[in-house]
């Protein structure tokens, strides 16, 4: 397994489409299942990707020609379906990404392993506005939904999916890296379920009590799930999201007069960097757990670090964000918990997880 796995990612990474469908093939005609090569090929592989990325040894562009390499594969591997065609007679499951969330091949993988299992899916990929989303639950009538978050920033609209899927009597499964590594903000949003890879997915929904459950009405109203939210601080927060970047920008050129040097590409990731951790700010504020921002600002380190940029300069970044947000209590408490993280991540006396570890 191992050895079709490497093989796998390396034609990822060679951007060779035609190796990687045609390693798919000879490993189903070398007795592997294709649940077999689906989850034990494919996604560690397209997961290397990832990390490849992170440490600065992928471009974007070639981790999305990677990515479209693995759909195209797992399109080859969908051919080799042994069986009739699914009836239906383990159960329907749509299966769709939140809105807004363009990461679809973690969904993939879960619909691709229910058709392996028989169920009749219905995969809407990525981005499905959650108005859509009901009319397609109230025209087919599934037994339950599989609901795609890989980043935190999804999860207000993630909550306002899960609550209209379970008014319409749906229950819902969630998964992705969104919902937290032990699905904690799964939990505190209502869903009936979480699974953290496919397989779990999987055998989440074969059992009979997550197709049985019933909506949470004391969960649908947001002020109610989270009373945190009567402070107005989130709502607040979200409707100056713009002006608020636009601010942060102006501060930062003032503190770092180096800044007036900068091309228009180093001013663009500037820019982006700021909106990536506003948006972060935002969905923590909402759950009210500092870890969503603590979380992402350790991983914004990481990358920094790959690019020989020095992490602490994230610290600089929150002060002029925290300047901006003087009233805002809850936010600035968030803000102070992620720069000790980070304080703590640069700290040469601190020891960051390996990957095995963490």
């Amino acid at each position: 397994m191992a050895d079709w796995y490497e093989a796998f990612f390396a034609s990822l990474a060679d951007m060779d489409e035609y190796l990687a469908t045609d390693l798919v093939d000879r490993a189903l005609d070398s007795g592997l299942t294709p649940q077999q090569v689906l989850l034990e090929v494919i996604a560690p592989a397209q997961a290397r990707v990832g990390r490849e990325w992170a440490a600065g040894r992928f471009t974007v562009a070639r981790e999305h020609a990677a990515t479209a390499i693995s759909e195209r594969a797992i399109a080859a591997l969908s051919r080799h379906r042994a069986g009739p065609r699914p009836t239906g007679a383990r159960g329907r499951v749509t299966v769709a990404c939140v809105d807004g969330e363009w990461h679809a091949l973690p969904a993939r993988l879960v619909a691709e392993t229910l058709r392996l299992r028989g169920w009749q899916v219905d995969f809407l990929g990525a981005h499905v506005p959650t108005p859509h989303l009901i009319a397609h639950l109230h025209a087919t009538g599934p037994d339950a939904v599989a609901l795609s978050c890989s980043l935190a920033t999804r999860l207000p609209a993630a909550h306002a999916t899960i609550t209209a899927c379970q008014s319409a009597g749906i229950p819902v499964l969630v998964g992705g890296a969104g919902f937290g590594p032990d699905g904690r903000y799964a939990r505190l949003l209502g869903a009936d379920g979480w699974a953290p890879d496919a397989e779990s997915a999987v055998a989440h929904l074969e059992q009979q009590s997550l197709l049985t459950t019933t909506a949470h009405p004391e969960l649908g109203d947001p002020y109610t799930a989270l009373p945190h939210l009567a402070d107005q601080e989130y709502t607040l927060l979200s409707r100056s999201r713009r002006q608020l970047a636009a601010q942060a920008m102006a501060g930062l050129e003032q503190r770092l007069p180096a800044m007036s040097g900068y091309t228009d590409r180093q001013r663009e990731h500037t820019r982006e960097d700021i909106d990536h951790i506003l948006d972060f700010l935002v969905a923590t504020v909402y759950l009210d757990q500092a870890q969503i921002l603590s979380d992402f600002l350790l991983w914004t380190a990481d990358i920094l670090d790959a690019r020989n940029v020095p992490p602490r300069s994230l610290l600089t970044v929150l002060d002029v964000i925290a300047d901006q947000l003087r009233d805002f209590p809850r936010t600035l408490a968030v803000i102070d918990a992620g720069r000790t993280a980070v304080n703590t991540a640069s700290s040469p006396l601190h020891s960051r997880p390996t990957e095995e570890t963490a």
